[in-house]
């Protein structure tokens, strides 16, 4: 049983944010998670591109860029040139999916969709075996620091069953409320990659929180 540990940047003090990648570069963390929002498809902005590409240069594990953004294959090309190496866009977001997992495959990047809480996870079926991480969300999407959703056990194990059905290999990637209390459980359900913001930022000690949930 292993997993892999994503921290979202989106916690960390934005006036340290550089010293937050450090963080990541220097402990267990596989991924660092980064959630761009345009106060439209969610009701929060984060960062964008210029932001990604100046943390870049800090950087040599993989850029986990999660778009919560309206029409994101405007902008494809765009985050892979500021240095993303996988790019997840919505299915609520995509009125062509399978065009956009093309697109962003194109661009020489890993191809993630996430699914907000209330979308079924069946309607993935089509791309699955065409991308390589689903995102489910465990909160609704916009701010860190929510609770998590009971509901996504049950979702994680639908996707399981769909994931071995269709000979997928993507992983799963579970994003919101992600914590001690709950980390292992969700590794034990099936979950590949954990995000966590608050749990890890939030801690007094970010860097031991990180080496907790890793293990």
């Amino acid at each position: 049983m292993t997993h892999l540990l994503a921290p979202s940047l989106l916690s960390a003090d934005f006036a340290e944010l550089g010293k937050a990648v450090e963080l990541i570069e220097g402990s267990p963390a596989a991924w660092h998670h980064i959630d761009v929002m345009d106060g439209v498809f969610v009701p929060n902005i984060s960062f964008g591109l210029p932001v990604i590409k100046s943390i870049r240069r800090l950087a040599n594990k993989p850029f986990d860029v999660h778009l919560m953004i309206v029409e994101p294959d405007r902008y494809i090309p765009a985050f892979r040139e500021a240095g993303a190496d996988h790019l997840t866009v919505h299915y609520e977001a995509c009125p062509h999916l399978h065009r956009s997992i093309q697109a962003i495959k194109a661009s020489g990047m890993k191809a993630g969709v996430a699914i907000n809480p209330h979308t079924r996870v069946d309607l993935l079926e089509d791309v699955l075996a065409d991308v390589d991480i689903v995102c489910l969300m465990s909160v609704n999407p916009g701010f860190g620091g929510q609770r998590f959703i009971e509901r996504t056990y049950d979702r994680i194990a639908q996707l399981n069953e769909l994931r071995s059905r269709t000979g997928s290999k993507a992983l799963i990637e579970i994003d919101g409320g992600v914590g001690a209390e709950n980390a292992l459980k969700l590794v034990e359900a099936g979950a590949d990659v954990l995000v966590a913001g608050n749990s890890v930022f939030g801690a007094a000690d970010p860097a031991r929180a990180i080496a907790q949930l890793a293990k």
